[in-house]
């Protein structure tokens, strides 16, 4: 069974960060579940923090100790007459040994250890020009109401890929807190924008939203974990299950992992702690 520490933090990223720092590992070395999950409360009021527990060191199974072999009984032997003793014969010089000379023995090479593999970051596509048709305007003129109260100054652009499809992206600096954990503030301001925008009527239109490029950076990370994670299964064939997601990133993982020959995934739980299983697929042969 692998060792862990609890740890509590503001929420749950904090409390990774002082687990990781604690224990002087990285996040790929470690698996994470939640104990109990941060409570923000509203404007600050109510809120509690988060626990979790980080389960660290080698994963593999321990191998069975095999008992020692019994010891023979001795067996009684009749003791032998002793040989006469030879006569002595005239004692020749012996020449003295030649020295051996000692050949150095071949440099053993160490191989590097393997790099893990990095997470390239694409640069984010051209949207072309900003739009500011009647849903744009109603886009900015609600997210710019909804950041006012949460003290921040981003700035709202917003752009038109594709016909009914509209990309809201927010700029300026320090907004990790409209990012929030995982992008759960992201994904909650994105929904109230939707249905702000849809509820007038008309004819109803999809909003995506955006801060930092996060939405690319995320997916490039669950990827990069979803290989990480399928070569630890194979290798240990042992099921590994991943922390909470929603259901975005469980497409993600699903989908990086479907050609992956050796396991195979599935989803258990409710939201919102509905967790990915990468599981050992007994029917492939390695």
């Amino acid at each position: 069974m692998r060792d862990y520490i609890d740890v509590t933090g503001k929420n749950e990223d904090e409390a990774i960060s002082k687990a990781l720092a604690q224990l002087g590992l990285d996040r790929d070395d470690v698996s994470v579940e939640v104990l109990e999950r941060a409570k923000s409360g509203f404007l600050g009021l109510g809120a509690c923090p988060a626990k979790i527990r980080v389960y660290y060191g080698p994963e593999e199974e321990e191998e069975p100790i095999p008992a020692p072999a019994p010891k023979p009984e001795p067996v009684w032997e009749e003791p032998k007459p002793r040989p006469a003793a030879p006569e002595k014969k005239a004692e020749r010089k012996e020449r003295p040994p030649r020295e051996k000379k000692e050949r150095p023995a071949p440099e053993k090479k160490e191989r590097p250890a393997p790099k893990p593999e990095p997470v390239r970051e694409e640069p984010p596509v051209p949207l072309g020009e900003e739009v500011d048709d009647e849903k744009a305007a109603a886009i900015k003129a609600f997210l710019k109401g909804l950041l006012e109260h949460m003290d921040s100054a981003a700035e709202v652009k917003v752009y038109l890929p594709e016909k009914g499809r509209y990309k809201v992206i927010l700029e300026g600096q320090g907004l990790g807190a409209l990012i929030g954990r995982r992008g759960e503030t992201l994904d909650a301001i994105q929904q109230l924008t939707s249905y702000a925008v849809n509820r007038g009527g008309g004819p109803r239109v999809r909003v995506h939203l955006d801060a930092e490029n996060y939405r690319a950076k995320r997916e490039q990370s669950l990827q990069h974990l979803a290989r990480k994670v399928a070569g630890k299964v194979v290798r240990y064939r042992r099921s590994v299950t991943l922390e909470p997601m929603n259901a975005y990133e469980r497409h993600v993982i699903h989908t990086a992992l479907q050609d992956f020959e050796g396991v195979t995934t599935y989803s258990t739980g409710t939201d919102p702690n509905r967790r990915v299983v990468v599981a050992w697929d007994r029917g492939e042969r390695h």
